[in-house]
């Protein structure tokens, strides 16, 4: 292994422990679990040894790894001061961590035009970009959690979608139960999390359906459930702010009316480095997202959808 490999092995390593699941290392770190898995494993193997036990509680140190844990731990935190003094010469580069469902449908359609009017910007989105991920914070962070720190850009609303098709397909069916046997998609997020509600949800509270609103496929990102959407395969439970540019270009429809909406339970909260003042590319950043969130909460609004306040 390089030392490069090492370091982001490690780093993989003191997150999965610090936060107690891969999952969880995954969305701090800006990669998926299985990346997580992989770059502890490639160090498990270069040591010969195993260094996490998993169980129900949750991923533990094993005695070796015990015994290293305080080093490590300080290490990565000397590591992240380094990283933070010289961010201050990284002067075109900007490296964001954001929920992966928001980051592929709601930040990269509108990227291009802040890239045509800042082309010297260079990003690092998720570990992917112009630039290669590097060790330590990322300039900012986008997610979908409590507004307990950060700034509140927006708080999504929940509605059914689906291709045009299906649509002239419910003019026909049942009435009184419009959904009844209609194939539902559904995230894997909704089935997993509480806090993103999903069909049944939807169905509980305003009807159309008496029976197996869980049942029908689940797609692990919004992108490939959309695109089953686009293919007039099924009906999804999805973000508004998600599915704009396909509600206009007309590739998706709302079966009823907007106002037969969910508020998500959390919001989409923007999270910016300790050095983020006296970086200008990324204060000229963090202010167009500002306005394109801005222009968010408009668009939900003017769809008669009123968020709740944060």
């Amino acid at each position: 292994m390089s030392a490069a490999s090492h370091l982001k092995s490690l780093q993989a390593l003191e997150m999965a422990i610090r936060l107690g699941s891969l999952k969880d290392a995954a969305g701090r770190m800006g990669i998926t679990p299985a990346a997580v898995g992989q770059r502890i494993r490639s160090l498990e193997e270069y040591l010969g040894s195993d260094l996490l036990l998993r169980g129900r509680s949750g991923l533990k140190p094993t005695e070796d790894l015990q015994r290293a844990m305080g080093d490590l731990k300080l290490a990565f935190a000397a590591l992240d001061r380094v990283i933070e003094t010289l961010d201050f010469q990284r002067v075109t580069e900007i490296h964001i961590v954001a929920d992966p469902d928001w980051s592929e449908l709601w930040l990269m359609p509108r990227l291009a035009r802040f890239r045509a009017d800042n082309p010297n910007i260079l990003f690092c989105i998720n570990g992917a970009g112009d630039v290669p991920m590097r060790l330590g914070a990322p300039d900012c962070r986008i997610e979908y959690r409590t507004p307990d720190r950060g700034e509140v850009l927006y708080r999504d609303r929940l509605l059914p979608v689906s291709g045009p098709d299906n649509l002239r397909r419910l003019a026909d069916w049942d009435k009184d139960m419009p959904l009844e046997g209609m194939p539902f998609l559904h995230l894997e997020a909704q089935r997993d999390d509480p806090l993103r509600p999903g069909w049944k949800n939807w169905v509980d509270r305003f009807g159309y359906r008496r029976e197996g609103a869980a049942r029908g496929v689940h797609y692990r990102h919004a992108r490939l459930a959309l695109e089953a959407v686009r293919q007039n395969v099924g009906f999804l439970v999805c973000g508004l702010s998600l599915i704009e540019s396909d509600l206009a270009d007309g590739r998706a429809v709302l079966p009823f009316p907007s106002g037969q909406s969910l508020v998500a339970p959390l919001p989409y909260v923007l999270l910016v480095t300790a050095h983020g003042p006296v970086r200008p590319q990324l204060q000229r950043f963090c202010d167009w997202l500002r306005d394109e969130a801005r222009m968010t909460r408009e668009m939900i609004e003017a769809a008669g959808v009123m968020p709740e306040p944060a």
